[in-house]
């Protein structure tokens, strides 16, 4: 028994706490992103942009930045599913609060680094454009939508290419 416990505290650094709350941040977020989508709250736009840039500027690592995105997106499809077999219940009072989160007060410079609304500044591991990792004009709930009811000659096609990969 001695010997687990020592197992465990040898394993369970504080790298290994740190990837913990970056999954369950990138998990939230998506939690919160996928209300927002279903429930059509005028600031989704600006919730997926800055949740984004969150997910990428905090990560701490490529392979926890990957992660981070995925549990996001995962958590995000999840919440808008099942908004919408819940018939959209209470999505005029979600879209309000959803529209008045503090995560507006964040300020997002062209780097990527953040400003959180307590003051703490993030910088990124490796700058990027904050306005590519998001186009603000796209038709997120309708490609979800279109996505649900499998009706997929609906969905926009987007040819995703990553130029850090090459």
């Amino acid at each position: 028994m001695k010997n687990l416990l020592i197992l465990l505290l040898v394993l369970w650094t504080p790298e290994v706490w740190a990837q913990v709350s970056y999954l369950d941040e990138a998990k939230a977020l998506g939690t919160i992103a996928g209300q927002g989508l279903a429930c059509q709250a005028s600031k989704y736009q600006t919730f997926e942009l800055l949740a984004r840039a969150i997910i990428l500027t905090k990560s701490p690592s490529d392979m926890m930045q990957d992660q981070g995105l995925r549990a996001y997106m995962e958590e995000k499809a999840n919440v808008f599913i099942s908004k919408q077999m819940d018939g959209f219940a209470d999505c005029p009072d979600i879209a309000a609060r959803f529209d008045n989160q503090d995560i507006y007060k964040v300020t997002l410079y062209a780097d990527g680094t953040i400003k959180m609304p307590d003051g703490k500044i993030y910088t990124p591991r490796v700058p990027y454009d904050a306005n590519a990792i998001y186009d603000v004009k796209s038709q997120d709930w309708q490609n979800a939508n279109a996505i649900y009811n499998r009706d997929l000659s609906k969905v926009k096609k987007v040819n995703f290419v990553d130029e850090n990969l090459h």
